[in-house]
C-alpha cells in the first residue's frame, strides 16, 4: 500500500505539541457516562448521576458512539489525529448506518439534507447532481457552478493526505429517496417537493436559491441516489466557529474585479491586517490555498475556526463541492496567496515535495484511499492526472519564490 508507506514516513509523523486542558474543544471526564437530553434536541450532556463505571467493567468512554468520540478529540492542533482508529468506524457509520430523520438544511445556495442516524450521530448528505465525466462549462462563472458530491469525498482524503486534516470525514452512500428522504422526513417544505417523473422515477428538490426547481429535481433510479454524507461539526450551541472572509475571495460579480487581482503587492496590506500579522494564519491560508488549487476550487470565500481556540489554531476547511469542476484547465489565480505572499509552511513545502516523487505520487495514494469508497471510482482518471500537474505547478511557484 503506497498510501500506508506514505503515512509511515517521518514527514507523517511530526509530533504536534502536547495537547493540554485549554488545547481541547471539549473537557470530558472520560469516566463519566453520557446520554442524550430530551429537550427535543439531539444534543449530549454530562450527566453526572450516571454511574462513573459501566457494569461491564469498560470506562464510559468506550461506550461512546465513534461520532461523539470525534467530537471529544478536537482539539487546538488538529480535527482528528494522523493515525486515527476511529476513521474506519467513522467512515462505515456514514456510509452504513440507518437514517432515522431526513431534513433539508437551511441556508445555502443548493439543496443539503441533514441525516440522523440511531445513535444520535448526524451527517450532511449533498446528493449527485453530475456524472464523474462531466466538465464545468468554460463559460460558467464560479458561482454558478453545481456543488459535487463526489468532490467532497475526495477533497477529505485530498486533505488527509496533504496532511492538513481540517476536512471532517466525508464518504459516500447510495440512499433510498423513498425510504430514506420522502418516507422519514418531518420537512413540510421538503415534502412538498417530492414527484414521480416521466420517466418513473423518484424526484424531489427542495427549497433553495439555486437549482431548487422541477427543472432542476434530483432524480433516483428509480429511487437510488448517490451522495455524500459528511460527518457534522459538534454543534454551534456546544462549541463556537468563527466565520471568516478569506482576503482573497473573488468578487462574485460577474465583471467586477477583486482588489487582489489588480494590486500586485496585495500580500503586504494582508500582513499588516490582524489576524494575519502575527501567528500562522496567513500560512494556513496559503496551506488552504494549496488544496484548493490542487482541486481546481475557486469558490473558497469564507473559512472557519473554532472560536474557543482564538487565532492559534487551524483553519476548517468545509464546504468543498465546487472542487474537481475541470480537469482539463488550471486556474492558476487559485494561487493568489502563495503567488503574492511568496510564503509556504516548510513542513507543507516538504510533504508536496514528496508527493511528487514516484513511491508516494499525489495521484497514486488519492486512487488508492478513493478506492475504498462505497461509491467508487469516485474522480474519473483525467482528474487524478491533473493532480500530479498541478502539484509541479505549486512546487515550481515555490522554487521561484526560492529564487527571487
Amino acid at each position: 500500500s503506497k498510501l500506508a508507506a506514505l503515512f509511515a514516513h517521518p514527514l507523517y509523523n511530526v509530533p504536534i505539541p502536547e495537547v493540554m486542558q485549554k488545547d481541547k474543544l471539549f473537557v470530558v471526564n472520560p469516566m463519566e457516562k453520557f446520554s442524550l437530553s430530551h429537550s427535543g434536541s439531539d444534543e449530549w450532556v454530562s450527566s453526572s448521576k450516571a454511574e462513573t463505571l459501566l457494569p461491564t467493567g469498560k470506562t464510559a468512554y468506550d461506550t461512546y458512539p465513534a461520532w461523539l468520540k470525534f467530537h471529544v478529540g478536537i482539539n487546538r492542533y488538529e480535527l482528528y489525529p494522523r493515525q486515527d482508529p476511529l476513521m474506519p468506524t467513522i467512515l462505515q457509520d456514514l456510509a452504513t448506518q440507518r437514517i432515522v430523520s431526513s431534513v433539508q438544511k437551511s441556508g445555502g445556495t443548493q439543496l443539503k439534507l441533514i441525516m440522523t442516524f440511531p445513535n444520535y450521530g448526524q451527517a450532511l448528505f449533498k446528493p449527485m447532481k453530475q456524472t464523474r465525466d462531466q466538465e464545468t462549462p468554460r463559460d460558467f462563472f464560479y458561482f454558478s457552478d453545481f456543488e459535487r458530491h463526489n468532490a467532497e469525498i475526495a477533497a477529505f482524503h485530498l486533505d488527509r493526505i496533504l496532511d492538513f486534516r481540517r476536512i471532517p470525514p466525508v464518504s459516500g452512500r447510495l440512499v433510498n429517496i423513498t425510504k430514506e428522504i420522502r418516507d422519514i422526513t418531518t420537512d413540510k417544505k421538503l415534502a412538498k417537493t417530492f414527484f414521480i417523473s416521466p420517466a418513473g422515477n423518484v424526484c424531489f428538490y427542495g427549497e433553495c436559491s439555486y437549482y431548487c426547481s422541477t427543472e432542476h429535481a434530483l432524480c433516483g433510479k428509480p429511487d437510488q441516489l448517490e451522495g455524500s454524507m459528511a460527518a457534522l461539526l459538534p454543534d454551534k450551541t456546544l462549541a463556537k466557529r468563527r466565520s471568516w472572509r478569506s482576503p482573497w475571495r473573488r468578487s462574485y460579480h460577474k465583471s467586477k474585479k477583486a482588489e487582489w487581482e489588480l494590486n500586485p503587492n496585495y500580500c503586504a496590506q494582508v500582513r499588516e491586517t490582524p489576524p494575519y500579522d502575527r501567528g500562522h494564519r496567513l500560512l494556513d491560508l496559503i496551506d488552504m490555498t494549496v488544496l484548493d488549487f490542487l482541486m481546481g476550487n475557486m469558490d473558497r470565500h469564507h473559512y472557519e475556526t473554532f472560536e474557543k481556540f482564538g487565532n492559534d489554531t487551524f483553519l476548517l476547511h468545509l464546504d468543498n463541492g465546487r472542487g474537481f469542476g475541470t480537469h482539463s484547465h488550471d486556474e492558476m489565480s487559485i494561487l493568489a496567496p502563495l503567488q503574492q505572499c511568496c510564503s509556504i509552511k516548510k513542513s507543507t513545502y516538504l510533504r508536496l515535495q514528496l508527493l511528487a516523487t514516484q513511491p508516494y505520487l499525489l495521484s497514486d495514494v488519492l486512487r488508492e484511499a478513493l478506492a475504498a469508497d462505497p461509491l467508487t471510482p469516485i474522480l474519473a482518471e483525467p482528474h487524478l492526472q491533473a493532480l500530479d500537474r498541478r502539484l509541479a505547478k505549486v512546487l515550481d511557484m515555490v522554487t521561484r519564490c526560492l529564487a527571487g
